[in-house]
């Protein structure tokens, strides 16, 4: 089983430019997109309705053109939610959940911190409420799968710039220590579980085209909860595939 996580920066975009097609050439079996900044009345036909996949939307109810998820699946999962329960969250559109029969999948946009120290202070209620709430989906017996933009980097490893970037959000302690907590509760980052020391890049700011000198931060993930990792078969990033700031990343499940 393949999954796939994409921030596409825009999907009305993203269909624009001409890369609509580059990600279903690598046939995902479950594909959760972030950051969509439209509605699902907004987009195309053959977007909506991608043949051979069930498709979900999750957009925000206030501020339009912003945030959004979606998810594909071929198989139809049980039962599909929307947001986490928690109205000052559930309206910017972040989370999709789907459940399926031996595990629960989580598609999510988590804040960016970077309009100011009230956002820096809503992500980490977003962070520290999102926990909660996959602490509380475990114990419904299901292994747990969550993807996304995290929008922090969690190691010196994870981005090109540590020393130039310790003040900055997206690499700030208190954003960090939060993904210590994460793995500290048996939560696994599945690619540097399979690469400890490999140097990948999942964002590059478009204004200086760090793209073309890979000067990048990992700040997109998969992460699985233990039960799940005997069947962690691959952890990728598709560095080809352009058509947004953010290139996508996957894991391969048996």
């Amino acid at each position: 089983m393949k999954l796939i996580s994409w921030n596409v920066n825009g999907l009305r975009a993203v269909v624009k430019k001409g890369n609509w097609g580059d990600i279903w050439e690598h046939s995902p079996d479950i594909l959760g997109l972030q950051e969509i900044k439209s509605t699902k009345d907004q987009l195309p036909e053959e977007v909506v309705n991608v043949p051979g996949y069930f498709s979900y939307f999750n957009s925000p109810t206030e501020k339009k053109g912003y945030s959004g998820v979606a998810l594909y699946s071929r198989v139809e999962p049980e039962q599909v939610e929307y947001g986490i329960g928690i109205p000052e969250f559930d309206v910017e559109g972040r989370v999709i959940t789907a459940h399926y029969k031996d595990f629960v999948l989580l598609n999510i946009y988590f804040p960016n911190g970077g309009q100011g120290p009230h956002r820096i202070a809503y992500k980490l209620r977003f962070y520290e409420a999102f926990l909660k709430h996959i602490e509380t989906l475990r114990g419904l017996g299901k292994g747990i799968i969550f993807c996304g933009d995290i929008n922090t980097a969690h190691e010196e490893i994870d981005l090109a710039r540590p020393k130039e970037n310790e003040g900055n959000t997206g690499f700030l302690p208190e954003e960090r220590e939060w993904l210590d907590e994460v793995i500290a509760a048996g939560y696994i980052d599945t690619f540097r579980h399979l690469n400890p020391e490999k140097v990948v890049y999942t964002y590059w700011d478009l204004f200086t085209r760090a793209r073309d000198r890979n000067v990048g931060w990992r700040i997109d993930y998969f992460f699985i909860s233990p039960d799940l990792l005997p069947r962690l078969k691959n952890a990728f990033v598709l560095s080809s595939v352009f058509g947004s700031d953010h290139c996508p990343l996957g894991i391969e499940l048996s």
